[in-house]
């Protein structure tokens, strides 16, 4: 049998702030260079992806050009369905099965972890493939490790719904089970209505409860604040007051 690729799953920075000037800092040289030795990719934007590799290409020389790599798109099944697209993750592992490393990358952060990647993984350990995971910075971790909530008892719960109803109702349930279990919870949001689910945490939270905002994770913008919601509502008495949080990427920390 001929001997597999490896599926390297390589961490993207978690903003297009500098990125060049903000490789050394967030991943190690060691992920940089194996990044620049592979032509073949699978990730969630051509765009983004091209905008990396080129800052890459700063540090440690790309092994060809950019234009000359084979790179797919993959934005997860049920989003690729809803467009029309009909790849499965396996038509895009090919080059694994012909020998070939290959990349995967996500839009932002660790692939795998709050993105559709995981579905790519899976594919590649079903048909035996080698999956390589290299350090670079999570926004869940980083704003785990920088909260000072319970880092031992945590749960990442994605996206919260949108209706305002469901939203406050889900953020009380959150909160409930945040005091039973003594576990932090995580959450993110859409940069865009950052302002919306902060008034929602505001309404519907207890005073007591601490919540903490990591923004712009890693860039030179960075702010993390860990108050009460007493304190949070002093300090955001209405929406308006929100309008420095509005499309700065942002991960919601809560415990009771």
């Amino acid at each position: 049998m001929a001997k597999l690729g490896t599926l390297f799953l390589i961490p993207n920075t978690l903003g297009d702030d500098a990125r060049a000037e903000q490789l050394p800092w967030v991943l190690p040289h060691e992920t940089i260079v194996q990044a620049s030795k592979l032509r073949h990719w699978i990730v969630e934007d051509a765009k983004t992806a091209r905008a990396f590799l080129k800052a890459i290409d700063t540090i440690s020389p790309l092994i060809c050009p950019i234009q000359e790599m084979q790179m797919g798109e993959w934005r997860g099944a049920a989003r690729n369905a809803k467009y029309g697209d009909t790849l499965k993750p396996g038509d895009l592992l090919k080059p694994l099965l012909a020998g070939d490393d290959m990349g995967l990358m996500s839009e932002a952060g660790v692939p795998g972890v709050a993105d559709p990647g995981a579905e790519l993984v899976l594919a590649a350990h079903k048909i035996g493939a080698k999956v390589k995971p290299l350090v670079g910075p999570s926004s869940i971790l980083l704003g785990l490790m920088a909260s000072g909530l319970n880092g031992q008892r945590f749960a990442f719960q994605g996206y919260l719904p949108q209706d305002n109803h469901d939203r406050g109702s889900k953020l009380k349930q959150l909160e409930l089970e945040s005091k039973k279990l003594q576990q932090t919870q995580i959450w993110i949001e859409t940069p865009y209505r950052n302002s919306a689910m902060l008034m929602a945490c505001l309404n519907s939270l207890a005073p007591q409860t601490l919540l903490c905002l990591g923004v712009d994770l890693s860039l030179t913008s960075e702010m993390i604040t860990t108050l009460s919601i007493a304190e949070w509502r002093k300090r955001y008495p209405n929406e308006a007051a929100c309008t420095s949080l509005q499309n700065r990427p942002t991960v919601f920390l809560l415990l009771t």
